[in-house]
């Protein structure tokens, strides 16, 4: 381990805690095994333990009493056990949690109240039947004559017998008729084979299909299911024999589906949480499940109120999150925010080996060997009846070891298991070879495959049309009701004052204004683009907009994001006078790539037949040309625009304007203006002659296509307001005026020609709802003269060039620019986003060199893909950090370097190194500090339960994390939350936080001012001191 990691690793342990696991099983050993993993723990002590827990790195055994809690809870504080976690059930039903809880221990586990779902079948039965939680039918007796003369009375099988208190997994008795269950009421009940546990009797029904195990953690108000387990509870192959406690288990079972696993979340995991809570009794710890999956669904067979032996053992393997943050977050009723991550693409095995004799009485004190080759196999060997006897492992009770594998599939880990059982021996060992049969049976089976299968949710898709129907209820109008469900949509002309109608109708889609939505992920804009291309077109017969539907394509439907696009088409539909009559969800997996979607709009309109446009007979040279003002580019040129940024020094986030308060992104998704409720009437009036959408192929090919072919227009661009973003455009992608004309509105949405006498009139009209101007007029169209020119328009964009799309500091080409150095030690985190930022005309910084501490490491191979020249120095080679440092200091004053940002480098760099170049180190942290210093920063923000976390780009100095802040990134904590999610978008946030604070300081805009020494809660920018604890919701965008 680096000095960086014996550093981290250090000050996590002097962080850590210690833990309590009450019990001396299989199921201990894996709690004890797991907890022990978290950098959290410190040490985990297991009382009594057994041979597999005693010494066993972070774990002992301590031979506290476990039933005297007065001696357990001071045994607590003297050990300064920060969390108590009971295994066993027998524990929990004595109280155990509520007697350590009053003594100011922290416990995981349900209170003896709450464990009555398990202490006591009659509780849990009738429980059941008051929150209406599905379970076989049922009845208690405390006299066996009554219990026999139900069996024999009941309409319905009732042949299942159990006790109803606690017997060790064993207090279940299913008689194959009703005899044997009559002998069963007298075996429990006046034989005392399960002693006091049996002085009441749950007689059920029989129920048929398969039994599974499902668990969750639960805080008494939120519920985390664990993957699904199946145990086998007979002691040999086949089921055969008699019920044991457990012989082996496997999880995930592919019996349940992630849809059904939801059923048993919902109907019964959440509503047995939600019923207990509203009966006074909060239920905290883990929930287990027993189930039968019956033709009429899954039904609850018991609960136990802790984890499974031996589903624990296959269970907690698979478990990625850390279990004591899990834990923690129960006890803290903070489990929402901190959810649990399993590993996917797993299954575990785990084989019960145990005593010859077992169920019955057996031998002890055997001998076990093979135990280091089951380990070298790669298995997880966990202790429960064994003790340690003269430096050997023995037997010590019917259970001795569960031998467990993990692997890709259940086949492959149950070979694993066997052949982990194969390598240990003692005298007698009994084990079943067939764990996981009944699954491998069911992988075996030739099922058909369903829709959902194959990448199409039906039900995402309902939920999508449930959600848009009053969306589309909302734009209604005379002629329609506009009610999504049917086949087909109605209109009716005569309804809507129609007297001898033509139809019209349009479609058109968006294009690639698309991809720029999906890239900036603002779907609420898209809409009113599809709409209006189509009803803007259809206003060219001078038709009324009466109904629209539109047609959604996508890979994976994403309900949210559709409903947004659906909602902006429904708003535009209003604005149109249109009804949005029906449409199309297309989910077709492997067209689309995940968070794609395409999209296509049909408008159908009518016109009364002598209002028709254009009339082309009426269009004579001297009419005028009217120019009604664009939005902006509108829906068309994208592929060119997308083209221009990114050749350009810039990208869709890049501030725009003055104030530089809106992104580039948002001003190229401006919406495409819609119209048909503007214009319609003045079309109607009888004045226009023709009028053009300017839509694609721009001012030069629409135009014509509303003239006679004798005819052409004459335009002067100097009449009216060309819009900032095409100066831009024009400048950025070095566009000829052609190029312009041809592809870009220009400014311009739509064009009337009327006549010369009516202009002033019909502008007017128009100019009480839209910017518009005289831009030009007709004129007999020479031989081999253009339809359509344009005069004076590069001086028109010349003119109207003032758009600023501006870096975080300002938006001119810098030529003296600092030398940065990069250090690196593996991938280089954040390095491709330095490199990017310097790589733009506006940067103050130039990236002049990339070290690595390793050879041939992917952050090298960026670098030298930039064309940016790199040095390995390996710190192997030097028998201290000032020798290393002293290497690495030579090498940048090769290369001349002024400032070091520090991306992934793994490295503690040493006083003398530090001090030299101060107030010239990057760092920058996963954290808005000085909150979570250190490692594990998302843990421990997660654990801590904040709602904002974020980046800090910070000086280095000689104390981890205590340099002086230059840029702080806010990221909020999301309901849910893991480590995991939670890195990924620190990590997006990290890659614009350190561009712009080396932006910060190359430009001189920050600076560590030289009496401030480092660690000091404050930094400058330019005379302005500022608290260090001032966190940040925006990026600072700063300048001098």
């Amino acid at each position: 381990m680096s000095s960086a990691g014996r550093l981290a690793a250090r000050r996590i342990e002097l962080m850590a805690d210690q833990v309590l696991v009450i019990g001396s099983g299989g199921r201990e050993h894996a709690l004890a095994w797991k907890l022990a993993q978290s950098p959290h723990v410190k040490h985990v002590f297991v009382a009594p333990g057994n041979a597999g827990t005693a010494d066993n790195g972070k774990i002992s055994n301590s031979a506290v009493s476990v039933s005297h809690h007065a001696a357990l809870a001071q045994f607590c504080r003297d050990q300064e056990i920060r969390l108590v976690v009971v295994g066993p059930e027998v524990p929990l039903a004595a109280g155990i949690v509520d007697d350590l809880t009053a003594a100011g221990i922290r416990c995981f586990g349900p209170t003896a109240k709450a464990a009555q779902l398990e202490s006591s079948k009659s509780f849990t039965k009738a429980f059941l039947d008051r929150h209406e939680i599905p379970t076989a039918r049922w009845k208690s007796f405390t006299d066996p004559k009554a219990a026999c003369s139900f069996i024999n009375s009941a309409n319905f099988p009732a042949l299942v017998v159990k006790a109803s208190g606690l017997a060790a997994g064993k207090g279940v008795i299913v008689a194959s008729n009703k005899e044997e269950a009559c002998k069963a009421v007298n075996e429990i009940m006046q034989d005392k084979t399960f002693g006091t546990a049996g002085e009441t009797v749950v007689v059920e029904e029989l129920l048929e299909g398969e039994e599974v195990s499902c668990l969750c953690f639960t805080d008494g108000i939120t519920v985390a299911p664990m993957p699904p387990a199946q145990d086998h509870k007979r002691l040999m192959d086949g089921d055969e024999g008699p019920n044991t406690g457990g012989m082996g288990a496997y999880s995930p079972t592919p019996q349940i589906s992630e849809d059904l696993l939801q059923k048993i979340r919902d109907t019964i995991l959440q509503k047995t949480v939600d019923g207990m809570r509203k009966e006074g009794v909060p239920y905290f710890g883990v929930l287990y499940a027993g189930l039968m999956l019956t033709k009429d669904g899954p039904k609850v067979l018991e609960f136990n109120c802790r984890f499974g032996d031996p589903e624990c053992q296959v269970i907690l393997p698979l478990l990625k999150s850390d279990l004591y943050g899990v834990m923690q977050a129960v006890v803290n009723k903070k489990l929402s925010s901190s959810m649990p991550v399993w590993f996917e693409d797993s299954a575990a095995v785990t084989v019960v080996m145990a005593s010859e004799g077992y169920p019955g009485t057996y031998p002890k004190g055997l001998e076990i060997t093979g135990l280091p080759k089951a380990k070298q196999l790669g298995l997880e060997v966990f202790h429960a009846g064994t003790a340690l006897k003269d430096g050997k492992v023995v037997t010590s009770g019917g259970r001795v070891l569960t031998v467990t594998a993990v692997k890709e599939d259940l086949m492959t880990a149950l070979q694993e298991a066997n052949n982990g059982v194969a390598a240990i021996h003692f005298k007698g060992a009994i084990y079943r070879k067939d764990i996981g049969y009944r699954a491998i049976a069911f992988l075996r089976q030739s099922r058909g495959l369903t829709y959902k299968n194959s990448g199409v949710d039906i039900a995402a898709g309902n939920t999508l049309v449930e959600k848009i129907k009053p969306l589309a209820a909302a734009t209604s109008r005379s002629g329609c009701s506009a009610e999504l469900g049917g086949f087909a949509g109605l209109f009716d002309l005569k309804a809507a004052g129609y007297k001898d109608p033509v139809l019209v109708s349009g479609t058109d889609g968006v294009g690639t204004k698309l991809k720029v939505a999906q890239v900036c992920k603002r779907h609420d804009t898209i809409g009113q683009d599809l709409v209006a291309m189509c009803v803007n077109d259809i206003l060219a017969q001078g038709a009324e907009p009466l109904f629209f539907l539109d047609y959604f394509a996508c890979g994976k439907l994403d309900v949210e994001v559709a409903q947004g696009v659906i909602a902006g088409i429904a708003e535009a539909c209003k604005k149109a006078g249109c009804a949005l009559l029906g449409g199309e969800t297309a989910e077709m997996p492997g067209m689309y790539p995940p968070g794609e979607y395409d999209l296509a709009g049909f408008a159908v309109g009518a016109v009364e037949r002598g209002q028709m446009l254009p009339q082309l007979d009426r269009i004579v040279d001297g009419d005028v040309v009217i120019g009604v003002a664009s939005s902006g580019v509108h829906s068309n040129g994208y592929s060119l625009v997308r083209k221009i940024v990114e050749k350009s020094s810039f990208d869709f986030s890049s501030p725009v304007g003055a104030s530089g308060d809106q992104t580039l992104g948002d001003l190229l998704l401006t919406p495409t203006k819609i119209y048909s409720k503007t214009l319609l009437p003045i079309l109607r009036s009888g004045h226009v002659k023709a009028y053009a959408h300017i839509t694609g192929g721009g001012l030069l090919e629409n135009i014509p296509r509303v003239l006679p072919e004798s005819f052409g227009v004459v335009l002067d661009a100097l009449t009216w307001k060309i819009p900032e973003i095409f100066c831009w455009l024009h400048k950025e992608g070095n566009l000829s005026e052609e190029e312009m004309t041809r592809t870009f509105n220009c400014g311009i949405g739509a064009v009337l020609v009327v006549q010369k006498e009516l202009a002033q009139q019909v502008l007017k009209d128009i100019q009480r709802h839209e910017a518009a101007w005289l831009i030009g007029k007709v004129v007999a169209l020479q031989k081999g003269s253009a339809h359509v020119k344009v005069h004076n328009l590069l001086r028109a964009l010349q003119a109207n060039r003032s758009l600023s799309v501006h870096s975080h500091i300002q938006g001119k080409i810098q030529t003296n620019k600092v030398k940065v150095a990069v250090l690196i030690s593996g991938t280089g985190t954040n390095l491709e986003a330095l490199i990017n930022s310097t790589k733009k005309p506006t940067s103050f910084a130039q990236i002049v060199l990339v070290v690595s501490n390793k050879a041939g490491v992917e952050g090298l191979r960026k670098a030298e893909r930039a064309g940016i020249p790199t040095r390995v120095i390996d710190h192997k080679l030097y028998e201290s950090r000032a020798e290393f440092d002293s290497a690495v200091d030579k090498v940048l004053e090769e290369f001349s370097v002024q400032l070091i940002c520090l991306a992934g480098f793994m490295r503690i760099l040493s006083g003398p190194f530090v001090k030299k170049w101060e107030g010239k180190i990057l760092n920058i942290h996963p954290s808005l500090l000085p909150s979570f210093k250190g490692a594990n920063a998302h843990k421990l923000v997660l654990q801590a339960g904040v709602r904002v976390t974020g980046c800090t780009v910070h000086f280095v100095a000689e104390e981890v994390d205590a340099g002086a802040i230059i840029f702080q990134e806010a990221v909020p904590v999301k309901i849910g939350d893991t480590v995991e999610t939670l890195s990924e978008r620190v990590k997006e946030a990290e890659h614009r936080a350190f561009p712009a604070a080396l932006q910060l300081v190359a430009s001189g805009a920050v600076q560590l001012p030289a009496l401030l020494a480092f660690g000091s809660p404050a930094w400058r920018l330019t005379g302005l001191w500022l608290p260090h604890w001032c966190m940040f919701t925006h990026p600072l965008l700063l300048c001098t």
